[in-house]
């Protein structure tokens, strides 16, 4: 009986990584390319500023207005802070565009290493909609999410598949060491076990927080699974119509002092800026894939004074557990180690990739092309 469901197992799994094996591959090599990003991006920025005596900064009022003084109508999104002295802040106009400010001087530094920033956010199209845009954007989700779902399961069904038929020194040798002198089919079956194996557990969390992020199904398990019910769907959200509306900053600098003090050893503050009433102010202490080194400050305005703080462990269990998901997909949680064993693993997801396709092309066309 083990050996048939085995056996089933193996052809289903066979099917699977044929059909879907392709997209995995493209999957996989776009996010290798993507695992660095933010330090790639920060070390072509090149910025090196030089803080003057009194290490006096602008505050966000006077750097907005310096922006918007050298580019008329211009109407920016949000703006990040830093506490490294030696860096720029930065106006962010959507995902489009990031414009550089010397906070010391006001002077504008241009959009730094755009090409590059530019290079990434097609990867990452690639990685989440194989690239499509408009209407046929959501087409290439549903790919990208129903290649991550068979993934998943060629992991699973590959740990079954693996079971040894009889458990031994030599036949666990054969499937957890690379053998070197294997050439052809005996080569690619040794790595596709030894990748598949030695991988299993990075690639079922890589996938799995995947498939979180994908699908509302898997999103309402989790919080169901800390407990809460889960949050509505967010409704469908338009492209806002017409000019943008002039920004007022009166109440910024205040907000930004007020946050500091409330952020003590703060690394970043980015602005949201404020639709209505309240400005919020996205407080870091580590990088971004850290979401317990953040907190959300609200001010006030145009006061600017702090209305409510709202820390990681203010939040529920539910949404807590939703905002790691975001970040170990992509290793960012573990820092530049977590990101290392999400390319490690990226890699090992090619490589299961084609191997699995080679065995699958000797299987149904090897014995025929070496009879021709």
């Amino acid at each position: 009986m083990f050996r048939r469901i085995r056996n089933f197992i193996f052809w289903v799994h066979l099917v699977v990584g044929v059909a879907v094996g392709l997209l995995i591959l493209v999957m996989a090599t776009s996010g290798i390319l993507i695992s660095f990003e933010r330090q790639i991006t920060e070390a072509a920025n090149g910025f090196a500023l030089v803080a003057p005596a009194d290490g006096k900064k602008l505050g966000p009022e006077e750097m907005l207005a310096s922006l918007q003084a050298k580019e008329q109508g211009t109407a920016p999104t949000g703006l990040t802070v830093f506490a490294d002295p030696t860096q720029p802040a930065a106006f962010q106009f959507g995902k489009e565009k990031t414009v550089y400010v010397n906070p010391y001087t006001g002077e504008l530094l241009g959009e730094g290493a755009k090409k590059t920033r530019g290079f990434f956010q097609f990867m990452t199209g690639v990685h989440r909609w194989l690239a499509m845009t408009g209407d046929a954007q959501k087409t290439g989700q549903n790919i990208t999410s129903a290649a991550a779902v068979g993934f998943f399961f060629l992991i699973l069904s590959g740990l079954l598949i693996w079971i040894p038929k009889r458990w031994s020194g030599r036949a666990l040798k054969a499937i957890l060491l690379f053998q070197r002198r294997l050439k052809g089919r005996g080569r690619d079956w040794n790595w596709h076990n030894v990748f598949g194996i030695w991988f299993a557990l990075p690639l079922l969390i890589i996938s799995g927080s995947g498939l979180i992020i994908a699908y509302p199904w898997a999103n309402a398990l989790l919080f169901r699974a800390a407990g809460e019910a889960p949050p509505p769907p967010k409704a469908p959200g338009g492209k806002p119509q017409g000019p943008a509306k002039p920004i007022d900053p009166a109440g910024w600098n205040v907000a930004l002092t007020a946050a500091q003090a409330a952020s003590s050893g703060w690394d970043s503050i980015q602005f949201q800026f404020p639709q209505g009433k309240d400005l919020t102010l996205n407080v870091a202490w580590s990088h971004r894939g850290r979401p317990d080194l953040k907190q959300n400050v609200t001010a006030a305005l145009p006061g600017g004074e702090i209305r409510k703080v709202e820390k990681f462990e203010d939040q529920s269990k539910g949404r807590r557990w939703r905002l790691w998901a975001r970040w170990i997909h992509t290793g960012e949680a573990g820092g530049w180690l977590g990101q290392t064993l999400a390319a490690l693993s990226a890699t090992a997801a090619v490589l299961l990739v084609w191997t699995g396709l080679s065995l699958s092309w000797r299987r149904f066309f090897g014995k025929k092309a070496a009879e021709s």
